[in-house]
């Protein structure tokens, strides 16, 4: 089996997180500059074999869309073309970023960690993960 990675996109940031070969533990990766993504990703899959990646869709809470979601677009469509083979698929985002916060208070994690964005978008992209391999029961 190969792994699946998630991505949580922002504008300035990107948090990613990946699952073991066998698909049955998702940990964060790392927290990129959202200007390298592209190229960071490029350069991970030429060394780990991945099979798909999911991308947190950024709608509001009511289900309309966010203004970040015309550039996951953006990206989505750039992906599409350059990595045909690799599939990259939407997965709701919606409340990530709160659950993120509470799992890292849960966590006992202090003030300080807690405010590290980088963080924050790390275990964001973890929990879209997580969600999604709930959902497809992997």
């Amino acid at each position: 089996m190969a792994r699946i990675l998630s991505i949580d996109y922002g504008k300035k940031r990107t948090g990613l997180a990946v699952t073991d070969p066998l698909q049955i533990i998702a940990g964060g990766l790392a927290t990129v500059a959202t200007s390298g993504l592209f190229e960071y990703l490029q350069a991970y899959i030429a060394h780990e074999e991945v099979e798909r990646i999911v991308i947190g869709e950024p709608r509001q809470p009511n289900g309309q869309p966010s203004e970040n979601l015309q550039r996951v677009q953006q990206f989505v469509n750039r992906w599409r073309k350059a990595m045909p083979q690799i599939p990259i698929e939407y997965y709701d985002e919606r409340f990530t970023s709160v659950l993120a916060h509470q799992a890292m208070l849960d966590g006992g994690l202090r003030k300080k960690a807690r405010q590290d964005k980088a963080l924050v978008d790390e275990i964001s992209a973890t929990i879209i993960l997580e969600d999604y391999m709930r959902s497809k029961k992997l």
